[in-house]
């Protein structure tokens, strides 16, 4: 991640091409949250790397938003608390990702392996284990398992596979000379 003193009309369009490029994949999270999940996760990390660390965290808070907005997810209505807990599993990804992964290659993959396995575990305990147990509403009570799952698992993978998105990006951006 490039140190930046100050946001600028090239950071700022940056980060509103990576909110489209989200509110995009969006539409398609009702079809495979393995097509969403990914390019969201990319689009958090080239956005630590690219524009700093206020758009990042922007990032992270409006995407979990945007997709309630958009999916309308029978989940995020039943259960409300899940949103900011997403949105910290994002901001965890995002921070661990800045601190990491900005000096090498080899930073950055482990910045992205690091991110991913802690988002995964912060959800997990959050989202899986602490509130879906104890607030899921009785109708939805079959859904757990998966749901512990979508919360944990999912994330972890879709992290993972977002991460290589970013790193195959990002590592054409600094070829084209552009950071």
């Amino acid at each position: 991640m490039k140190e930046k003193k100050k946001f600028g009309t090239r950071e700022l369009v940056t980060a509103a091409v990576l909110l489209a490029i989200c509110l995009v994949s969006q539409l398609f999270k009702n079809t495979s949250v393995f097509i969403t999940g990914p390019i969201i996760n990319a689009c958090l990390i080239l956005c630590i790397l690219l524009c700093g660390w206020v758009p990042a965290i922007i990032l992270c808070i409006l995407t979990p938003v945007t997709s309630a907005l958009i999916t309308g997810a029978p989940i995020m209505q039943a259960v409300p608390i899940l949103m900011p807990l997403i949105m910290i599993g994002n901001a965890v990804l995002v921070v661990i990702v800045g601190i990491i992964g900005h000096k090498t290659n080899v930073r950055l993959i482990l910045g992205m392996i690091v991110g991913s396995v802690v988002k995964a575990i912060v959800m997990g305990l959050t989202i899986s284990y602490g509130v879906l147990p104890h607030m899921l509403p009785a109708k939805m009570a079959k859904m757990l398992p998966a749901l512990q799952a979508q919360f944990s698992v999912v994330q972890l993978v879709t992290a993972l596979i977002g991460s290589v998105y970013a790193f195959i990006i990002w590592t054409a951006w600094k070829k084209a000379g552009k950071n």
